[in-house]
């Protein structure tokens, strides 16, 4: 495949792959949550002129409801080492972008731990861009599957589950106000329905709420909900 003309049906076919293997992996591991997997289809090259215009645009980031060190260190690790091929400066790059990207603004908090943000990416030529695009895929499930696999046992009840409600109005009022892709396909009259498939169905909002001190609610704002050096 030459660096000049990338191949749409090569690009759509790996996102489609690692979409299932995703959702197959996860499913595998803990079958309490169904998946839906998504479509996509775009004729053409984009941009109406005999060169196409592409560039590649991702990542992941981790959203904790309740911290631990040990899961949050593994993730960048895996983050890392999925970026090194690629220069040494990569990971740093796309974890700063990640930690201003996730940002709530008016809450003045992160919206979780952080990970990988990156866009308008075409550096280097296509396959260059392509393979790390794969790099960072193919290494998801390597750094979320363990966490699965640590915590998906783990004991809760009535009040961490209405924290975790709480927690969910974070992730909804990023959506809305921030996403790029939201906001994007909102304003330009994208299917409203598809575009908010996303959100989750069930939230809390309380007013003026604090945890108390001391408490595994209280932890995760004061040591998880912080940019940092998880690999310092």
């Amino acid at each position: 495949m030459s660096q000049s003309q990338p191949d749409l049906n090569v690009v759509r076919a790996y996102f489609m792959d690692l979409q299932d293997r995703i959702c197959q992996e996860v499913a595998t591991e803990d079958g309490k949550a169904p998946f839906v997997e998504d479509n996509w289809q775009r004729e053409g090259s984009g941009g109406g002129g005999e060169e196409p215009i592409w560039w590649f645009g991702g990542g992941y980031d981790l959203t904790p409801y309740y911290g631990f060190e040990q899961d949050v260190v593994a993730w960048h690790q895996t983050a890392k080492s999925a970026c090194d091929p690629f220069g040494e400066d990569v990971y740093a790059r796309y974890k700063k972008w990640c930690d201003e990207y996730f940002f709530l603004k008016h809450r003045n908090e992160p919206r979780g731990v952080g990970g990988l943000f990156f866009d308008d990416l075409n550096e280097g030529g296509f396959e260059r861009c392509f393979n790390f695009m794969k790099s960072v895929g193919d290494s998801y499930t390597q750094a979320y599957l363990p966490i699965v696999q640590q915590r998906k046992d783990t004991s809760y009840g009535e009040c961490e589950r209405d924290f975790q409600l709480y927690r969910r109005g974070r992730y909804v009022e990023f959506n809305l106000v921030y996403d790029r892709g939201t906001l994007f396909g909102l304003q330009s009259g994208g299917r409203t329905e598809s575009i908010l498939m996303s959100l989750p169905p069930l939230v809390k909002w309380r007013y003026n709420w604090q945890p108390e001190t001391g408490s595994p609610e209280d932890d995760l704002y004061q040591t998880f909900l912080k940019p940092r050096d998880w690999l310092g």
